[in-house]
């Protein structure tokens, strides 16, 4: 079988001619898209394969990426393929330490940096990875240090792949000629929630099983939709989405600075785009934020908009039933005058189809969002399992469940109801660890999750907890609590939340204001404070947060609801180890950081 990514841009210049747009990097600052048509693309591709055949790269040798998202991470990644060279991403909020480990653990000779502080990180640590030849630095205003010798700008790069003599280009004909689906694609370096990050090795074979059951099952897709790149791509789930973007023909808009997002929405107007349920929770919490503002008719309309949209997109198109030609009246009226403003606010007037993954999302947000017109699509995965491992379907998806397998993916509950995988697109293994795979794979081949889940009576997928987060009680009550920071994320003024109760007598939490929400309600209550730290140590505030988290735990036993909590006036961040790369909060660190904090709502 052909390898779907090693000479894709070469068969989609053939396809669609050298002139269509292929992606395009999103400008804030001049409020425009700047596109790379495919023969630009593929130009580009071919160039940067020979630099990196004449600076030494052999079949299976290691190419580091760390940078924000940027085409130049895109045409590094094909020029690798066309070699059977490896890209590896790295998260570009990866401290020194972690970009040496994974430098060394990977055996990366060439790294791709994306700023000035990226290069400066690498040379910090360079003389620790004695694998590491050579950085490309991406854009010209990165300055080299004199010392420098072996570094080249992405632009020199590029030229001395354009000088390449028949000899060089015949050598990457050849390498991509002989490309089998055994080649490993890339090595996928996972958060780290706990312990050393371990490199999935994902071959050719993952991507080219994973890309085709996608091609089959969103037919609601074309090579009319634009998507909007945002989340990292060092992360599987935007990676793997890019990759079967520019395979279906679909134009990605590339944005670089992800605290951009907002006004890149705005800019690009996706008609699709993948992104974590935290993105949404924000969404969710604006648009509520802004709805409690209203007063009168223009509340009433809005509450009326929104039990017309939901009956008509939940009630009726969700299980493809025809809707009542009254309500369908109703429907168009309100999306003209109520939603298609709210999704012109956000920036998603022509929306159509948004995958989200990555952590458990709430099915309030859902169902906001479906009903007003926004194509929410919860799906679940890994990155040992080249993303997804389910979503839901076009009709009859179940709120509250991540949806049914990837064709060719096969799921089975295992011991303590965990969700094993397997199929083409389960990794092969984690990257020089032989001790870790025999942790995560059956004697009989199936993968770990390590989530634990359930099926429904239709098949659908639900996910319950993830088992290493799930703790006891000191009565011996278990608590899974990334279920309770999912229903308290969906409140506007929660920005995070940590919740805590390991062999502890109750349940306590951590939480992160939403600061600006909570300084705009100081203000309106008359309450006075001079800074954030005021403010979470005022007992009105404590009060009103207490309330709130009261109301968003109607349903829950006694023993999983939070009885005291603490308000911090900084957020958890990557830079303190709190976070992982992709935000996921990383428990044994905050039990250390906050440990007396934590002594204190047990006293």
């Amino acid at each position: 079988m052909q390898n779907i990514l090693t000479d894709l841009v070469r068969r989609q210049t053939k396809v669609y001619g050298t002139d269509r747009e292929a992606f395009s990097r999103v400008d804030v600052q001049a409020g425009a898209c700047h596109p790379t048509s495919w023969g630009d693309f593929s130009t580009a591709v071919d160039a940067m394969s020979c630099a990196l055949e004449i600076t030494g790269i052999e079949p299976g040798d290691m190419v580091a990426v760390l940078s924000h998202n940027s085409p130049e991470i895109l045409i590094t990644d094909f020029a690798c393929f066309r070699n059977r060279a490896v890209p590896v991403a790295i998260y570009a909020t990866s401290s020194p330490e972690q970009i040496r480990y994974i430098i060394n653990d990977a055996g990366a000779k060439v790294i791709l940096v994306g700023s000035q502080g990226l290069y400066r990180a690498v040379r910090q640590v360079q003389k620790e990875c004695p694998c590491l030849q050579r950085i490309i630095a991406a854009y010209d205003d990165i300055e080299l240090d004199r010392d420098d010798n072996a570094s080249m700008h992405f632009s020199d790069m590029l030229e001395l792949g354009r000088l390449a003599s028949p000899a060089c280009r015949a050598s990457v004909e050849r390498r991509c000629a002989e490309a089998t689906p055994d080649d490993i694609a890339t090595l996928i370096y996972t958060s780290g929630t706990t312990g050393e990050p371990k490199g999935a090795v994902l071959p050719h074979s993952c991507f080219n099983s994973a890309l085709q059951a996608h091609k089959e099952c969103l037919t609601m897709v074309s090579d009319t939709d634009t998507s909007l790149c945002f989340l990292p791509l060092s992360h599987i789930f935007e990676k793997a989405w890019t990759y079967f973007c520019l395979m279906m023909g679909i134009r990605v808009a590339i944005n670089f600075n992800p605290k951009e997002v907002q006004e890149t929405l705005r800019i690009v107007k996706p008609t699709c785009m993948c992104s974590v349920p935290r993105f949404w929770e924000k969404v969710y919490t604006g648009v509520q934020d802004k709805i409690a503002g209203m007063k009168g008719i223009t509340r009433w309309l809005t509450q009326r908009a929104l039990k017309v949209g939901a009956r008509r997109n939940l009630d009726y198109k969700r299980l493809g039933l025809e809707v009542p030609p009254l309500l369908e009246m109703q429907y168009r009226f309100f999306d003209s005058k109520v939603f298609s403003k709210v999704r012109h606010a956000i920036g998603m007037d022509n929306g159509r189809f948004f995958p989200t993954a990555g952590a458990p999302v709430s099915g309030t947000i859902v169902e906001f969002l479906r009903a007003i017109g926004l194509n929410i699509v919860v799906g679940y995965g890994l990155s040992e399992t080249t993303a997804t491992v389910s979503f839901y379907p076009e009709v009859d998806y179940v709120i509250g469940t991540v949806g049914l397998p990837l064709p060719g993916v096969q799921v089975k509950i295992g011991e303590e109801n965990e969700i094993l995988v397997k199929g083409p697109s389960v990794m092969r293994g984690y990257y020089n660890r032989p001790d870790e795979n025999a942790r995560a794979f059956t004697p009989d081949g199936w993968f770990r999750t390590g989530d634990a889940g359930l099926f429904d009576h239709n098949g659908n997928i639900v996910l319950t907890e993830r088992i290493k987060d799930l703790f006891k009680t000191s009565n011996g009550k278990y608590i899974a609590p990334q279920a309770i920071e999912s229903r308290l994320g969906e409140d506007r003024y929660i920005e995070q939340v940590a919740v805590i109760g390991d062999q502890r007598k109750y349940v306590t939490a951590i939480i992160i204001p939403a600061f600006d929400a909570l300084k705009d309600y100081a203000r309106r209550k008359g309450i006075a404070f001079d800074s954030i730290e005021d403010l979470v140590q005022n007992s009105e505030i404590r009060k009103f947060i207490e309330e709130r988290i009261e109301r968003m735990q109607k349903g829950l036993a006694s023993f999983e609801k939070i009885k005291r909590f603490t308000l911090l006036p900084k957020e958890f961040t990557i830079e303190s180890g709190e976070l992982t790369n992709t935000l996921k909060i990383r428990r044994p660190v905050i039990n250390h950081n906050y440990a007396d904090e934590i002594e204190a709502m047990y006293c």
